[in-house]
């Protein structure tokens, strides 16, 4: 008997630790479910409840093909190699697969777990499955993992050149195995169930995301290079929530806006081009998150700046937290996070430079935000990002250009149709001032919206001086 550990991999198409494990004979899925450890990372309660949602629309599909799916659950990561020993033994398994996951405490993990096993006399065996490369085949020529997203990119190309990943074998239907699946909770205690608008804007299972990629490559990706910046317009593929819990994968991704273009990658439509650069940004952020390991410890990515003089001020980061500062495209996009689980990915850098340049507040407590928000929260993802804006990370952008939300408004939300929608007080006010409603005579009369917490232009120097004091010699992760 074998059996499949899922985890970040909730589909049955292009699964590659299912497909083995059932073309080596009769299988069983096992998924475990771990509050405390998800409470540790901060996983988002509208996560957990997608994990839940998606693994009911697994559960259906997996008993069609009769692979029984098995419910346990753990507090935290420490608990699951006894727990996984102890199913083995029950249905006499005789080896466990499972999709490769990174991270400090993933590696941990699934390292403990396969010592147990094996010394139990269980064969554990992994695949690489949510990534194009295994991290460390993707080298600098002194064979140092790359810190520079440009040249990570150039070889990724020249490989997927010479040998595009396949997708893997189609799992077909085994016979009966005579064990019942187990019930899929309805709630995990300590997270709270979202709204039902929220999980209506995200529906689960495979057949969604297959629906929303094919509606991207046939309707958007062409133009994706100049939509993808407009949060007013559909303009990105939305996939992100289903690419973290892996109900579709990079490689079904890639597949498809490559067949949009004629198997092309650095010539044609400009738009796949652009979203395949966004699927290798991704890469890039987990390959990081294996070689500089110190960035899933809440550390920078760059040491120097931990000296930076750090602002403690809970009342601007509770406004900035709940849309409240002033400034209408960062209100608007922390409230279509805290509504939807989600924000458009211009605006995370806004708003995220905003925190960290203009309000100079620590970039970890806005990442712990997002991440206790976000549906589609990832930790390689999500910290790249972060460390990105803060100009602490890798590849980051330099700590003297600070994006000015006002210009940014303007120029990306033009006619303010996405401040309109997420700051309905501000309706009323025009297309010119509703960028910066404090330059209007009698602006705030009768709409509460609130004055702005901070003054671009000091804060902007504020935050100059705090990085120019920094040590100059860059120190190597």
């Amino acid at each position: 008997m074998q059996l499949i550990w899922l985890r970040s991999d909730l589909r049955i198409d292009d699964n590659t630790a299912l497909s083995v494990a059932t073309q080596r004979g009769p299988s069983m899925a096992l998924w475990l479910a771990s509050p405390g450890q998800w409470l540790a990372h901060d996983d988002a309660p509208c996560k957990v409840d997608f994990w839940l949602r998606n693994l009911r629309q697994l559960r259906r599909t997996l008993d069609a093909l009769n692979i029984p799916l098995l419910i346990r659950q753990v507090d935290t990561w420490d608990e699951a190699p006894a727990t996984l020993l102890a199913v083995c033994r029950q249905h006499a398994i005789e080896a466990v697969h499972w999709n490769d996951e990174y991270g400090i405490n993933e590696s941990r993990r699934d390292a403990d777990t396969r010592t147990l096993l094996e010394a139990s006399g269980i064969r554990a065996h992994s695949y690489l499955d949510q990534l194009f490369f295994r991290p460390g085949t993707i080298l600098t020529r002194s064979g140092d993992y790359f810190q520079v997203f440009s040249q990570f990119k150039k070889v990724c190309l020249e490989h997927l050149h010479r040998s595009l990943p396949s997708l893997a074998a189609r799992v077909k239907p085994q016979a009966a195995l005579g064990i019942a699946s187990d019930p899929i909770p309805q709630h995990i205690a300590g997270f709270d169930k979202p709204a039902q608008a929220l999980s209506d804007h995200w529906p689960a299972g495979e057949d969604q995301a297959q629906a929303r990629l094919a509606r991207f490559v046939d309707e958007t990706i062409v133009d994706y290079e100049q939509l993808r910046d407009l949060p007013a317009k559909p303009g990105t593929s939305q996939l992100s929530p289903y690419l973290a819990a892996g109900v579709i994968s990079p490689r079904q991704c890639l597949h498809a806006a490559l067949a949009g273009n004629h198997g092309e990658f650095d010539s044609g439509s400009r738009g796949v081009q652009t979203w395949v650069n966004e699927l290798l940004w991704r890469e890039f952020y987990k390959h990081i998150l294996c070689g500089y390991p110190q960035v899933s410890r809440h550390r920078a990515f760059r040491a120097q700046t931990e000296a930076l003089p750090w602002r403690d001020a809970p009342h601007d980061l509770q406004a900035w937290q709940e849309g409240r500062t002033g400034f209408p495209i960062i209100d608007a996009a922390m409230r279509q996070l805290l509504h939807t689980g989600w924000m458009h990915n211009r605006l995370r850098m806004v708003v995220a430079m905003f925190l960290t340049k203009n309000l100079l507040i620590d970039w970890r407590l806005g990442e712990r935000h997002f991440m206790r928000h976000l549906i589609d929260g990832d930790l390689a993802a999500n910290n790249g990002g972060w460390q990105w804006s803060a100009s602490t990370g890798t590849d980051a952008v330099p700590y003297f250009r600070i994006f000015n939300p006002v210009s940014q408004s303007e120029r990306f939300d033009p006619e303010a149709r996405f401040i309109r929608h997420w700051v309905p007080e501000l309706k009323q006010q025009d297309a010119k001032s509703i960028h910066l409603p404090v330059k209007s005579g009698d602006l705030f009369a009768g709409h509460h919206y609130p004055k702005p917490i901070v003054d671009l232009g000091s804060s902007r120097l504020r935050a100059l001086e705090a990085f120019k004091r920094l040590p100059r010699r860059q120190e190597k992760p």
